[in-house]
């Protein structure tokens, strides 16, 4: 890319929600005096955000391309930037929350975004890492007297939290979606971990060997860890989702940057269709947007819901062409208001 490619340098956005990638990210200034950390040694970069099977799989650099960030959020996100702290982000199932990561990690080139699904059942350890020991167990009861014991770092696994805080040149982003479902303790049990910047491992630690090779939850690469330690060196991106379904301690809150998104407008609307399903769908749903708009008004809905209406009724092949009434069923059935019984 070239220079023209980074944002100007008079302007404090580094991230600027235009879905274009650049290398913007290079121009941000060093951290607060307590937000620096010392990690090392660096760890390569993995592939580009594209590049992995992945994003392909998850039609992740379509959702960051097409994805329309407002200028409030677009500030929250480079606060969180600039002051290396957690972004969490709220609002209603289908604003964008989630996309918001990729497309932050797709513009800045951050490499694949480390992604950690929330259930009432997660662990701060399980973001961290897993380690295998009835593998090791039964490795070690093959093995005979003679031959070398196999290395503790294989049966050890970097979850998507302590990938995220290997020492890598250029930050990653990091992905913990509804933290809202998790049990009332682990928004509390992050706060250590966001503040060190990094965290040890007991088992290898524990080891005579003081370094050990392990994996990382993306599976590019192992990184070599010195007595189990990993500590950052630039903080990465970490997007926490919320659907404002419960209250998080005021400890775990002002350690964070707090963004809510808004449901779409009109205008914010058009601009999502015209960017999945082009300027043809575009003209051919503005009624459509209005009548999705009334039905929102009285019901959560979702804005792809928006989109699959566009989409049958537009670009969908036999369905587009339809009789009146054979449209109006469906999109009935598509815009449906979330947790209504069909």
């Amino acid at each position: 890319m070239t220079n023209s490619d980074v944002p100007n340098g008079t302007d404090w956005q580094i991230y600027q929600g235009t879905g274009k990638p650049h290398y913007g990210l290079d121009e941000l200034p060093e951290p607060p005096p307590w937000r620096r950390f010392d990690g090392g040694p660096v760890v390569l970069q993995p592939p580009g955000f594209d590049e992995t099977g992945t994003a392909r799989r998850l039609g992740a650099v379509q959702r960051a391309q097409t994805y329309r960030a407002t200028s409030h959020v677009v500030d929250a996100v480079n606060a969180a930037l600039y002051l290396r702290r957690p972004l969490l982000v709220t609002g209603k199932p289908g604003t964008g929350k989630s996309t918001l990561a990729y497309s932050v990690a797709y513009e800045l080139q951050m490499g694949p975004v480390l992604s950690w699904a929330i259930t009432s059942r997660s662990t701060l350890v399980e973001g961290l890492y897993s380690y295998d020991p009835i593998g090791r167990l039964h490795d070690a009861g093959l093995t005979r007297q003679h031959d070398e014991a196999p290395d503790i770092g294989r049966y050890v696994r970097l979850g998507p939290l302590g990938t995220a805080l290997l020492p890598w040149h250029r930050p990653r982003v990091l992905l913990v979606d509804e933290m809202d479902k998790s049990d009332i303790d682990l928004p509390n049990d992050l706060l250590h971990v966001f503040e060190e910047g990094g965290f040890v491992l007991p088992e290898l630690a524990r080891a005579p060997e003081p370094e050990h090779s392990v994996m990382t939850a993306d599976g590019h690469a192992s990184v070599a860890l010195q007595r189990g330690e990993v500590t950052c060196r630039a903080f990465p991106l970490v997007v926490i989702t919320s659907n404002g379904e419960r209250m998080f301690p005021p400890a775990f809150l002002r350690r964070c940057i707090q963004v809510k998104l808004d449901p779409p407008g009109p205008e914010q609307l058009a601009e999502i269709v015209m960017a999945h399903l082009g300027p043809e769908a575009l003209d051919q749903s503005s009624e459509l947007i209005h009548r999705f708009l009334d039905r929102r008004s009285h019901g959560d809905l979702a804005t792809d819901q928006l989109l699959n209406a566009v989409f049958l009724a537009s670009s969908g092949g036999r369905v587009a062409g339809r009789s009146e009434e054979t449209l109006a069923r469906l999109e009935s059935l598509l815009l449906q208001a979330l947790g209504e019984t069909p």
